[in-house]
């Protein structure tokens, strides 16, 4: 039986996570070890390691690392604690695979460590552009350090490839969080209600917006979203930013914001599954969260994306892009609202998957060869040199 040891730091990728947790839990080829750091040890951002725990999953390290703080260079030093801390860590469990999923700055750190130490990593969607962030480079950097490639959708493979990767390593397996949306019970309207003590009889605009962290004002797009905002007359639900430098700028806007309408709410955190039933219930998705560009056209759910965050990625048609703009956010939002644009997106395909992502990676987990096959990575054959200009 091979070990797997999997890092979640954050609400958004243990939501990623969550089926393919399940599916290495259950492997009778497998031992999971899963480490837990970052905002999940967070009190400002909801202690969402008890989520983990209330799933049920045994938590076999807990790493100290967030700063609590709301800048650059907190971010830098995040990277730091964390390196330090997954190195007793992960030197201590010598697990024979490490999987780490997406782009988050953090994790940088476990796959450095993992280097290090000459522990291969399995990395959950690479190959994905996201321009107007740092998430970019970093998921850049996790596909140069790693030896098996988890592709969301066969133009991300493609670019794996591209990059010089091994074409045996390299596997297009959907966006494991689609797979929430097949396999687990999404709550309906009433049930929603109930949990959040609030009503649907309007639908609402979910609202879910990050620092844009390539910028050196990371919170510069915000006055136009909440300008617009403004003139929104209809619910308009908030959901937590990452644990970025100006995210705790923007949570105090926005708990300003709410406090001058009585129909506004700000959620720390909503659980996956519950996160998806409002989406399933929401009028349309506004910010730069990547949940608009990955998720929400499996929901057939208008969203309109502000902003550089997610410039360059993979969108399907219910994605309206716009700059970060009041004028310009509200006609987008009055397209997005309108049944017009909702009919528009009946048939419409998710290029992300299929919602069975879970278990093509658990299966590839369990048969990848181990040891110095797996670990040396061997430059492709270049051409000859281009001539002098």
């Amino acid at each position: 039986m091979r070990t797997v040891a999997v890092v979640t730091t954050s609400r958004a990728d243990y939501s990623h996570l969550y089926w393919v947790l399940r599916e290495l839990d259950a492997s009778e080829e497998v031992e999971l070890r899963l480490i837990v750091a970052g905002a999940h040890l967070s009190p400002a951002f909801g202690m969402t390691v008890g989520q983990i725990e209330a799933d049920g999953f045994g938590i076999d390290a807990r790493v100290e690392c967030l700063l609590a703080s709301d800048t650059d260079i907190g971010m830098a030093k995040t990277i730091g604690a964390a390196s330090l801390g997954l190195a007793d860590t992960l030197g201590a469990m010598r697990p024979d695979l490490l999987l780490l999923i997406a782009d988050r700055y953090e994790m940088l750190a476990p796959s450095a460590v993992a280097l290090a130490l000459r522990i291969p990593v399995a990395h959950i969607e690479g190959g994905e552009v996201s321009e107007g962030a740092i998430d970019h480079a970093v998921r850049n950097a996790l596909t140069a350090m790693s030896h098996v490639h988890l592709a969301p959708t066969a133009t991300a493979a493609r670019r794996l490839l591209a990059m010089g990767e091994e074409e045996w390593r390299v596997h297009q397996v959907g966006a494991p969080s689609l797979d929430h949306l097949r396999r687990s019970q999404l709550p309906d309207r009433e049930a929603i209600e109930r949990e959040l003590a609030l009503s649907l009889a309007e639908a609402p605009v979910v609202v879910a917006t990050h620092p844009v962290t390539l910028a050196r004002n990371t919170t510069r797009e915000a006055d136009a979203l909440f300008e617009a905002l403004g003139e929104v007359d209809r619910p308009l639900w908030f959901c937590f930013p990452n644990s970025d430098a100006g995210s705790h700028e923007l949570i105090e806007r926005t708990e300003t914001f709410c406090s001058s309408r009585s129909d506004a709410r700000l959620f720390t955190n909503l659980d996956p599954v519950l996160y998806w039933g409002v989406l399933q219930q929401a009028a349309a998705l506004v910010g730069n969260s990547s949940s608009g560009i990955m998720e929400a056209p499996s929901l057939k759910l208008p969203v309109v994306n502000i902003g550089m965050r997610q410039q360059g990625r993979e969108r399907a048609a219910n994605v309206i892009d716009v700059e970060p703009a009041a004028p310009a956010i509200l006609e987008a939002l009055a397209r997005a609202l309108s049944s017009e644009f909702r009919t528009s997106l009946d048939g419409m395909e998710n290029p992300y998957g299929d919602g069975r992502a879970a278990q093509r990676i658990v299966r590839i987990l369990e048969d990848v060869p181990l040891g110095e096959e797996l670990l040396l990575k061997r430059a492709l054959a270049m051409g000859p040199p281009a001539a002098p200009a």
